[in-house]
């Protein structure tokens, strides 16, 4: 993942004018002591929308100019892209550098993990998928066939018809609060979303009275730190395990992490970038946005601890491989739909889950957004990862005033970071007493 430091330099870059361009790349490797006597290397991937495939030859044009050299993997999701230069970056020891690769190595583990799964929870693994009209279906039904003895998986929204995100996606299902356009659910049935690009994924399902219930990003992460605490106890490793939130987490995830899991949680500002480079702090690192973005994270360090423990003789080795297996199954460099789904199926079949019984580890505290149009919103400045305000002077302390009148409750602003809106959330113990909170 790009580092936040080389942003900047981004920006330049794109901001160039083009008789400014040599200067611009010159003062870029200066400031950053760039060998440019070391040759270049650039992956290239690209998704299915029709501007793809000329941005793509842009790209290759530049680097040819530029004496660099590059491998064109044609079609790929966001996160296979980020895969493919994490394994040449690591010189192929996270993985092979191939899509085969990349199917091969993640199917390997889960169906090594459903192997172990008893018959309990949701006998047969079955899933309705919506791929948000994008790359992720063409990818997903490439590699379904690698794990189909540990999962049956039915595609909505391929992209046979139907625009990118339109009406279906994760930002749609959450954003609604409702099924994607396309897919009709039978009770109880366990259903997921990708969005376009299929970096973000979320749960959802109907009850048996006909509510709607989605399981994001919050609850991904509960589950997955969860089992992921339950096998580190089982092993008896004391690892420094971490989840990453950020301040639109919902409080009833966050308390039962601490409280009920006793795992520590950390808030980062908003931001995908900041809270992967948070969680490589830990041995074992969680994160999640709400949105359904995160993977989780393992140091060199605990990866080769564990791989020793599988290969002991002993009571812990079945959880050391499990554990093993589970870190083979995620993808490190990035957060991936395909991944977290197939992390998410693995852990409700090993522990007899139903998606229901998932849905019902924490109820979740009723929450609204906002966004409202202000003419700078420059005006506003926060802190403490974005939970506190700083000025406006005395808006912090209305905050206050008002969220000290009800249980359970929180609130914040944050200023847009690309258009004059300011972002807010308020959460409290019931209903009616959210509607009176700040964000009306």
């Amino acid at each position: 993942m790009l580092a936040p430091s080389w942003e900047e330099h981004a920006t330049c870059l794109a901001n160039a004018e083009e008789q400014d361009m040599q200067r611009v790349l010159i003062d870029i490797s200066e400031k950053e002591a760039v060998n440019l006597q070391q040759d270049a290397f650039v992956v290239i991937g690209r998704d299915t929308r029709p501007s793809s495939e000329k941005l793509s030859q842009s790209v290759i044009d530049g680097v040819t100019v530029l004496g660099g050299q590059f491998h064109d993997y044609g079609l790929l999701t966001t996160p296979q892209l980020h895969y493919m230069v994490y394994c040449r970056n690591t010189g192929g020891r996270y993985g092979k550098a191939t899509i085969e690769g990349y199917y091969q190595k993640l199917s390997k583990a889960f169906v090594e993990l459903t192997k172990q799964a008893s018959c309990s929870g949701d006998e047969y693994r079955s899933l309705k998928v919506d791929c948000a009209n994008g790359i992720g279906a063409l990818k997903l039904r490439e590699m379904e066939h690698y794990f189909s003895q540990g999962l049956s998986v039915q595609l909505f929204n391929d992209g046979s018809k139907g625009k990118l995100n339109h009406l279906c996606g994760a930002d749609f299902v959450k954003s609604h609060q409702k099924p994607p356009q396309g897919m009709e659910i039978k009770s109880n049935e366990r259903c997921c979303s990708f969005d376009g690009d299929a970096d973000r994924i979320v749960y959802y399902y109907h009850d048996a009275d006909g509510h709607f219930h989605l399981i994001d990003g919050d609850k991904i992460a509960t589950l997955i730190s969860s089992f992921l605490k339950e096998l580190l106890v089982e092993i008896g490793e004391s690892l420094n395990i971490g989840v990453v939130q950020t301040a639109y987490a919902n409080g009833s995830s966050t308390r039962y992490l601490e409280e009920v899991m006793k795992v520590p949680v950390y808030c980062t500002k908003t931001g995908v970038k900041h809270l992967h480079h948070k969680a490589q702090e830990f041995d074992i690192g969680v994160y999640f946005e709400a949105n359904g973005h995160g993977t989780a994270l393992f140091s060199t360090a605990v990866e080769m601890k564990i791989k020793q423990s599988a290969q002991l003789e002993d009571k812990k080795r079945k959880a050391a491989k499990m554990l093993e297996n589970i870190i083979d199954l995620f993808n490190q460099a990035a957060g991936d739909a395909i991944s977290d789904m197939l992390v998410i199926e693995a852990i409700l079949a090993l522990k007899g889950l139903t998606v229901q019984q998932w849905d019902a580890l924490y109820t979740d505290l009723p929450n609204r957004q906002l966004k409202v149009q202000v003419a700078d919103r420059r005006v506003i400045s926060t802190t403490n990862a974005e939970r506190q305000a700083v000025t406006p002077p005395g808006l912090q302390e209305a905050i206050n005033d008002l969220v000290k009148k009800y249980k359970l409750s929180r609130a914040f602003v944050r200023p847009s970071g690309t258009e004059d809106v300011v972002r807010v959330y308020a959460e409290a113990d019931s209903q009616v007493r959210k509607c009176r909170s700040p964000c009306t």
